[in-house]
């Protein structure tokens, strides 16, 4: 058994690695020039609907940043699990209160939450190296797709950016 499981905590710690590098990357970077195609300016939203969407918008950016810094073994499915569906909750009132901005980067993080649910089920029935490697890339999926929609909406609330 010692020979084995050192070998099964190597590959998950490089495959952790792997993860929070991509999800390194992917928040630290800045938003590129120019606005959004999803973004439409002739539909001026009142104070209060920015202000909601910015309130979700910082919340979704908090839970995000909770579930790609989670702890990936079948120990931590639980917290795994709280975490992404938060993280769904928080998207799904950014959805309602945006009223259909940002749909192709909201759609993209919707798909990436999928991915990463379908990894977390995975690991917890299934327990080993390839399904934590599985977990850990569907975490740089969400945080890359996070990453697009916070910048998308930092041009209607600055406070938003992923970083």
């Amino acid at each position: 058994m010692t020979g084995t499981r050192p070998a099964w905590w190597s590959a998950a710690a490089v495959a952790l690695g792997a993860g929070l590098l991509v999800v390194a990357c992917s928040s630290g970077s800045t938003p590129a020039s120019g606005t959004s195609p999803s973004a439409t300016p002739s539909a001026t939203p009142t104070t209060t609907t920015t202000s909601a969407v910015c309130q979700d918008a910082a919340n979704l950016r908090t839970s995000l940043r909770n579930l790609t810094h989670s702890s990936v073994s079948k120990g931590d499915v639980t917290q795994l699990k709280s975490n992404l569906a938060q993280v769904r909750t928080d998207l799904n009132s950014l959805i309602t209160d945006a009223k259909g901005q940002w749909q192709a980067q909201t759609s993209a993080l919707k798909a990436a939450l999928d991915k990463l649910q379908t990894a977390i089920s995975d690991l917890s029935s299934s327990p080993s190296a390839s399904a934590v490697a599985g977990v850990v890339a569907a975490l740089g999926g969400v945080a890359t797709a996070g990453g697009s929609l916070l910048t998308a909406v930092s041009t209607r609330c600055p406070s938003a950016s992923p970083s």
